[in-house]
């Protein structure tokens, strides 16, 4: 009555990933995925949403998916860790700055728009979805603005040293 063996087609995979609820609108049947294997990070594969589960798991507000990824070569192992991102397209528009123009300290999240002259003007920023290196704005930054992707710590840190002088 013991099994003597089991065999699996390992061919295609299924990567059950977590979505949280703020996001699970956007997750839909037959996107398509980039999925990292920490394992091999420097080959990231395709793949696609093959069903989105029904239920949500109350504790950590996340829905499950599984994303059909094909192991052609078998290289994937099941059991291994990846991160996964998902193709979510939508009809509007928004505006989206560099992830790298985004200071985040935990609290709060800032961006530094030129005024002109050198000078620049902290907003703070209630962001939205993310991807391809990039964020979007949600409120805090309007269209056309030129925000500050590089050295903005610089900045931030000159500020607070300028506002303890000041005081």
């Amino acid at each position: 009555g013991a099994t003597l063996s089991r065999t699996a087609d390992l061919s295609t995979l299924w990567i059950m990933a977590h979505v949280p609820e703020r996001d699970l609108a956007l997750a839909r049947i037959g996107q398509s995925t980039r999925i990292t294997i920490k394992a091999y990070a420097d080959a990231p594969r395709d793949g696609r949403v093959a069903f989105v589960y029904p239920q949500l798991d109350s504790p950590t507000r996340t829905a499950q998916i599984r994303i059909e990824l094909p192991n052609g070569d078998g290289r994937l192992k099941a059991g291994l860790y990846a991160d996964v991102e998902i193709e979510a397209r939508s009809d509007e528009t928004s505006v989206a700055i560099p992830d790298s123009a985004v200071i985040d300290s935990g609290q709060r999240r800032v961006a530094f728009v030129e005024k002109g002259d050198g000078i620049f003007e902290p907003r703070e920023l209630t962001l939205g979805r993310r991807g391809n290196g990039f964020v979007e704005v949600r409120d805090g930054i309007v269209e056309g603005e030129r925000v500050v992707v590089t050295g903005n710590f610089l900045i931030d840190a000159e500020s607070n040293l300028r506002a303890a002088l000041a005081t």
